[in-house]
C-alpha cells in the first residue's frame, strides 16, 4: 500500500503483512501434519472429447459428404480435409458451425483423410482423424438445373430457381435445401419454396430485389442423395446482377399491356390473347427467357399440329405462353382474342419490349378464363408471402415470418397519349385464317 497512504501506513502494514506471513509458514506444517503429508494436487481440467463424421474407416461415403464433428468440452477450432495424395481439399465451415463444407463434391471411390481440432475454454486440445473412402458413381443421377447465369442482369422479380428432372421426395428436400446457399449484396434475406411434385424450388425475398443488386448462388448438389436411390448430377455456382424495374401488366378486359419503368407507365400496348377454347393463363409470372427468333412446333400437341417461325418471343411459361410478334393478328390486337394462348403484339411493340425487358421481370395478368397452375413457369410470386413461407422444407426464421408491408407507388408519370401505341385504326375484321394464326410453341398451347 505504500504511495497510497504514506510511507508510515505502508511500513506498519508492511511489517504486519511479514508477522501473517510468518504465521501462516509456521502452521503449515501442522496442517500438512494433521492430514496425509502430502501436498494437494489440483486436477486438470479434462481436454474435449472430440467424434468424426464420417467414422474413421467408414466406406461408401457420398461425395457430397461434409465433415461433421460432435465435441463435448470445447468447441472446434480447425478442419482440415486432405486426399490420398496429402493435398488439402478447400472448404469452409458452415456459418452456424454444424459441418465443414468441401468447396466442390469429393471425388469417387477415393480416400480421404479428416482432421478436427477442438479447445477447450480453459485452453486444452485435443485432435483427432478419421479416414473415410467415398463411393463409386450411382447408377441414378437427378439432372438439375440453375436458371441462373454469371454475367448476366435480371429483372427485380427473378427467383433463384433451380429445376430436377426427377421430384425430390418430401423426406429428402430439407437435405437438399440445406445445400442450397444465396448472398446478395445488398442483403435481402430470403427462403426457399419447393413446387408440391418436387420438381422445382425458387428462393426469393419478401419483396422484389433492389435495382443493382449482386446474387451469387451455390447449389452443391453433386452427390447428394435425393431419395429413391438418385443423387444429385453437378454442384452449380453462378453471380448475377439485378438490373432496373421493368413490371408488365395485361388486362383482358382492355386487351391492353401496361409497361412500367421504375414504377412509371412507359407504353400502353394493344395485345390479343388466347381465345376462349385456349385461354391465356391469368396470374403473376416471370419472363424466362427471350429469343429474337425461334419456332414453335405443335405438332403432337392436342392444340397443334403445325409449324410456324415467329420473332421477338419471351416465354411466361413452360406450357408455352409466350409474348411475342404477332403480324397475322395486328388487326385484332385491342379487340379480340384470337391466338392459342399467347399474348399477340405488333411487330413494332415486340421489337421495343425486346429492348426494354429483362428475363425476371414481373408480368401480371387478369381477367381471363383460366388461373395459372403452379410451377407452369417460375411462379413464386403467385402467391402470398404467407403461401410462399409454408413450401419451405427447413424452418423459418421469425423474421421472415412476418408478411412484407407494400411500398407506397407514385400515381403513375410519364403516360403516354390516349392512343395506345400500334392500336389497330379500325375494328377488327374477325379471326386470322387459319394460314395466319401462327402456331404453339413445341411445349405449350400458345402463339
Amino acid at each position: 500500500m505504500a504511495g497510497v497512504g504514506g510511507n508510515e501506513v505502508g511500513i506498519m502494514k508492511g511489517r504486519r503483512r511479514a508477522g501473517v506471513i510468518a504465521v501462516a509458514a509456521a502452521a503449515a506444517p501442522l496442517l500438512l501434519a494433521g492430514c496425509t503429508g502430502k501436498p494437494a494436487r489440483i486436477a486438470q481440467a479434462p481436454a474435449p472429447a472430440v467424434a468424426i463424421t464420417p467414422a474413421a474407416n467408414s466406406t461408401n461415403v457420398p461425395v457430397s459428404a461434409e465433415i461433421g464433428a460432435v465435441v463435448t468440452g470445447g468447441k472446434v477450432t480447425e478442419v482440415t480435409l486432405t486426399d490420398a495424395t496429402g493435398a488439402r481439399v478447400a472448404g469452409v465451415m458452415r456459418a452456424d458451425g454444424s459441418s465443414w463444407l468441401p468447396d466442390a463434391a469429393l471425388k469417387h471411390k477415393q480416400s480421404y483423410t479428416a482432421q478436427v481440432t477442438a479447445v477447450s475454454d480453459k485452453g486444452r486440445s485435443t485432435t483427432q482423424t478419421a479416414t473415410f473412402t467415398t463411393m463409386g458413381k450411382p447408377q441414378s443421377r437427378n439432372e438439375t438445373t440453375l436458371y441462373l447465369g454469371s454475367g448476366r442482369t435480371y429483372g427485380v422479380a427473378m427467383p433463384v430457381t433451380i429445376g430436377f428432372e426427377k421430384g425430390v421426395p418430401k423426406q429428402a428436400r430439407a437435405q437438399v435445401q440445406r445445400r442450397l446457399f444465396v448472398t446478395t449484396d445488398p442483403p435481402q434475406p430470403g427462403l426457399w419454396h419447393w413446387e408440391k411434385d418436387g420438381k422445382q424450388v425458387y428462393y426469393r425475398a419478401p419483396d422484389f430485389w433492389r435495382p443493382g443488386t449482386k446474387i451469387n448462388v451455390r447449389a452443391a448438389l453433386g452427390g447428394l442423395p435425393m431419395g429413391d436411390g438418385s443423387y444429385g448430377d453437378v454442384d452449380h455456382a453462378e453471380s448475377a446482377t439485378i438490373g432496373n424495374k421493368v413490371t408488365l401488366e395485361i388486362d383482358n378486359k382492355t386487351k391492353l399491356m401496361s409497361v412500367y419503368k421504375d414504377d412509371k407507365l412507359a407504353r400502353k400496348i394493344p395485345v390479343s390473347m388466347g381465345k376462349p377454347s385456349t385461354p391465356t393463363s391469368s396470374g403473376k409470372m416471370v419472363i424466362m427467357e427471350k429469343h429474337d427468333y425461334t419456332t414453335f412446333d405443335t405438332r403432337g400437341e392436342p392444340n397443334g399440329g403445325y409449324v410456324v417461325d415467329v420473332e421477338d418471343a419471351q416465354r411466361l411459361t413452360w406450357g408455352g405462353e409466350f409474348i411475342h410478334s404477332a403480324p397475322w393478328s395486328v388487326g385484332d390486337q385491342g379487340y379480340v382474342n384470337v391466338s392459342h394462348g399467347c399474348t399477340n403484339v405488333s411487330p413494332a411493340n415486340a421489337d421495343w419490349l425486346m429492348k426494354v425487358t429483362h428475363v425476371g421481370d414481373l408480368v401480371t395478368i387478369k381477367g381471363t378464363e383460366v388461373k395459372l397452375d403452379p410451377g407452369n413457369g417460375w411462379t413464386a410470386w403467385d402467391m402470398s408471402w404467407d403461401e410462399y413461407i409454408k413450401g419451405s422444407a427447413l424452418p423459418v426464421p421469425d423474421e421472415l415470418r412476418a408478411a412484407p408491408q407494400p411500398a407506397p407507388t407514385a400515381a403513375p408519370t410519364g403516360a403516354p397519349s390516349a392512343a395506345p401505341t400500334g392500336s389497330p385504326t379500325a375494328a377488327p375484321t374477325g379471326a386470322p385464317s387459319a394460314a395466319s394464326t401462327g402456331a404453339a410453341p413445341a411445349d405449350g398451347d400458345g402463339e
